[in-house]
């Protein structure tokens, strides 16, 4: 994949791996993933002081990441298959490390994310099987910008 340095990409510049939940990597590819969405829940504190004659104040305290990707399930791929085995766990057994690789060569390392399946080999007699699934951060991520 070359390093995006300027201008517009394709989606497909980004990637994802999955590694062990607590561990300072995540360098498993996952597979036949064909489309994400990225969903930042920002908690917002807001206060009206008198001071500020009825003009709210504002103070950002917290922050989430959730990731949602759908793609193919593809047993024998080795992160498809540890993302796929995730269905049936749950508590800490579904937390895993979690790295999302931007086009520019940054990187978000989520070392204990929570992956929720949501849909594992349904589907049409003709249609392809699908795996699809979530990745919640679970705690401050690690942000490392591009060199």
């Amino acid at each position: 994949m070359a390093k995006v340095e300027s201008g517009v990409f394709p989606c497909y510049e980004n990637q994802f791996a999955v590694g062990k939940a607590g561990t300072e990597s995540a360098t498993t590819n996952i597979a036949n993933c064909e489309e994400f969405s990225v969903a930042f829940d920002n908690g917002v504190e807001e206060w009206t002081a008198f001071e500020n004659e009825g003009w709210k104040s504002r103070l950002m305290t917290a922050k989430s990441i959730t990731i949602s990707v759908k793609g193919k399930r593809t047993i024998g791929d080795a992160g498809n298959d540890q993302i796929a085995a995730l269905a049936f766990e749950n508590g800490r057994k579904t937390e895993v490390s979690f790295m999302w690789t931007f086009p520019n060569g940054a990187t978000v390392l989520f070392k204990n994310a929570v992956v929720s399946v949501t849909s594992n080999g349904a589907g049409a007699s003709t249609g392809v099987a699908p795996l699809e699934f979530e990745v919640m951060s679970n705690g401050k991520p690690v942000y490392t910008a591009a060199a």
